[in-house]
């Protein structure tokens, strides 16, 4: 289960990683706003956001992960105690609020409950399963179907609902990496994937993305 983390202070982040790692979760580590925002598509189960970083702060980003990741669990840290603040942060959408300084047992305790680790097995179509963990993909006959590491990181951005819609710039942020590429490769790999799967698997939503297709 991959986390984002913001949170500028270097020696606490780098505690809140150690101990979330030992978890069994995978966590990625942000000290400024502006680059945490850039990278909310890119597949996280679960934000832990400290509201005072620099450039942009955690409140703001809280608000554009409910614009576009309503059901996601966003855990809020802070130093300040106004209850203003923590009113809003509730208002905004934050699952949870962690008031500096706390006990790393806390959150642990806090990421467990809320961010609950998906089911290692996934049905994508009826008979078809994919192991997210390995990144294998099984037909009905529960031979395996070989998949290149563009089409299994397709795949994973389906994980946590597979009746979501995929974004263009989500495929773009998590498939190739942040990397910038053109509509014509995601449809090319998309035509690739599709040879190996049911007809209708896999339906593009027009000038918005893709969905798996009900089968």
């Amino acid at each position: 289960m991959k986390v984002l983390v913001l949170e500028d202070n270097d020696r606490l982040a780098k505690v809140i990683k150690n101990v979330l790692d030992k978890e069994g979760y995978n966590v990625d580590l942000f000290y400024d706003g502006e680059k945490a925002l850039d990278a909310l598509n890119r597949g996280y189960h679960c934000f832990i956001l400290d509201i005072n970083v620099p450039s942009l702060d955690g409140l703001s980003i809280l608000e554009t992960i409910r614009l576009y990741h309503k059901e996601i669990p966003v855990i809020i840290m802070s130093s300040n105690h106004d209850l203003e603040k923590i009113q809003s942060s509730y208002e905004i959408g934050c699952d949870d609020y962690l008031k500096k300084p706390f006990f790393i047992y806390e959150l642990v305790q806090k990421v467990k409950k809320l961010c609950h680790k998906p089911s290692q097995t996934l049905v994508l179509w009826t008979g078809y399963s994919y192991d997210y963990v390995n990144h294998r993909l099984f037909a009905p006959d529960n031979e395996e179907i070989k998949l290149a590491k563009k089409e299994s990181l397709f795949l994973d951005l389906f994980i946590k609902d597979r009746h979501r819609v995929v974004t263009f710039s989500e495929l773009e942020e998590y498939v190739w990496e942040g990397e910038e590429t053109s509509i014509l490769n995601m449809r090319a790999l998309v035509k690739r994937l599709r040879k190996k799967l049911p007809e209708g698997s896999i339906e593009m939503i027009k000038e918005v993305g893709y969905r798996l297709g009900e089968l």
